[in-house]
């Protein structure tokens, strides 16, 4: 029998990213009654002064937890230094970025898992920009760079009465892609989506890695559970706009003054939970002009990224939270 053919770097997803729903099966790691959960931050520090400033209108002060990517455009060493040691001042999860960085050899690429309907070229940019990024990570943190890779790969938060399963990916896989909008509507997963419910007892998943955000009910033996998947706070997530996107879960609802852009109240046996998207307004003429200086026209992210900086992607709202969603 001929062997099959090894996945290609950035495809694979290497066994060390996997932990498992019943993983979440134990006591809470942090306790807040609003909790901002922030991935792909990709390294854009202007966004981290947005996500200060939002802190600043909650009447709580809410925990703040990075679930992986922080980094990823931060090519200089010294803005590399700055959104490292931001982050590190909270609660922080490591993405397949940091654990790729952190590591010594390409075999993973960026570690990303793309799914075959991702194609070629985004798969060879991303492991290029990782392999550039290495250095830099080198640069700034030299033999600490090693230490992304001690940082948690999940997370269990208790906000009021629920359960929150907090990942980078999806609630099997450091870079699972479970937790993509294509795979929460495929009626075909329903039943394997129900099931990290029952296995890991959590209400609701936070999550990231897609770069395209979605929020998601499911009811599993007449609780309500969700997902909620972020997106990106360090670029647009959606056609024509220039803005990123948090998460906020929380027992009350969004100040007034934070732009969200949908909320959802889960029920649940004690108090409700509120669950929304809000919008991460940076400063985009700052951001463009740090990404341009590190990465000029050329490069593997100004060919993979620029578009979506300018522009946004190819994505909508109502395909996040789709009209007349329960």
């Amino acid at each position: 029998m001929m062997p099959l053919p090894a996945t290609p770097a950035g495809r694979n997803c290497p066994l060390a990213y996997s932990y498992g729903p019943g993983v979440f099966v134990r006591e809470p790691d942090l306790v807040a009654p609003t909790l901002y959960a922030i991935g792909g931050l990709y390294g854009n520090r202007f966004a981290l002064d947005a996500i200060d400033a939002l802190a600043a209108r909650e009447t709580v002060t809410p925990q703040l937890v990075f679930n992986g990517d922080f980094h990823w455009f931060d090519r200089d060493a010294v803005v590399f230094a700055e959104v490292q040691r931001r982050v590190l001042q909270h609660v922080a999860l490591r993405g397949n970025v940091e654990t790729e960085l952190a590591a010594d050899d390409d075999a993973a690429g960026c570690g990303c898992g793309y799914p075959d309907d991702v194609s070629d070229g985004v798969v060879e940019r991303s492991n290029q920009i990782i392999a550039i990024l290495r250095a830099t990570a080198t640069q700034a943190l030299g033999e600490q760079r090693t230490d992304l890779a001690a940082l948690p790969m999940q997370l269990l938060a208790q906000v009021g009465d629920a359960r929150i399963g907090i990942v980078h990916g999806d609630a099997s896989s450091l870079a699972g892609w479970d937790f993509a909008r294509e795979r929460l509507d495929d009626p075909c997963r329903r039943a394997i989506n129900e099931q990290f419910f029952r296995k890991s007892e959590v209400t609701l998943f936070a999550s990231s890695h897609t770069c395209l955000p979605a929020l998601r009910r499911f009811k599993v033996e007449g609780r309500e559970c969700g997902v909620i998947n972020n997106g990106a706070a360090g670029l647009p997530n959606f056609s024509a706009t220039q803005f990123g996107i948090i998460s906020r879960i929380a027992t009350t609802p969004a100040p007034d003054d934070l732009r969200v852009l949908y909320e959802r109240v889960f029920r649940t046996d004690g108090q409700d939970l509120y669950v929304a998207a809000v919008a991460l307004e940076f400063d985009q003429a700052g951001w463009r002009a740090q990404f341009l200086r590190d990465w000029p026209e050329g490069s593997p992210a100004h060919t993979g990224y620029l578009q979506r900086i300018d522009h946004g992607p190819s994505y909508l709202p109502a395909q996040a939270y789709p009209p007349g969603f329960k």
